[in-house]
């Protein structure tokens, strides 16, 4: 599945069979992303598609050396399942 980034709008998006999925973020201060919204069309849910935008919003975050914040209840959940992989971002 393709991931696309689009920085004007803050946000990960996908479409996948005609539906879409995005991870929305903000930068509320210098050196800290927020995500702070997840939707995946109901047509998508349970096929792994907000797990792929997740892993691509932190890698995106990791590349940059950003901390993370996570006020999208997905996201934050996410990060907790997988504390080996992402703890050492949160801010």
């Amino acid at each position: 599945m393709s991931i696309r980034h689009n920085t004007a709008d803050q946000e990960f998006t996908t479409t996948r069979k005609g539906f879409e999925a995005e991870l929305a973020y903000s930068y509320p201060s210098d050196g800290v992303i927020d995500f702070t919204h997840t939707y995946v069309d109901e047509n998508l849910r349970g096929q792994g598609v907000g797990e792929e935008l997740a892993r691509a919003a932190l890698d995106f975050a990791r590349q940059e050396k950003l901390k993370v914040k996570t006020s999208c209840r997905y996201m934050a959940s996410f990060v907790r399942r997988h504390p080996e992989e992402f703890s050492d971002l949160l801010a």
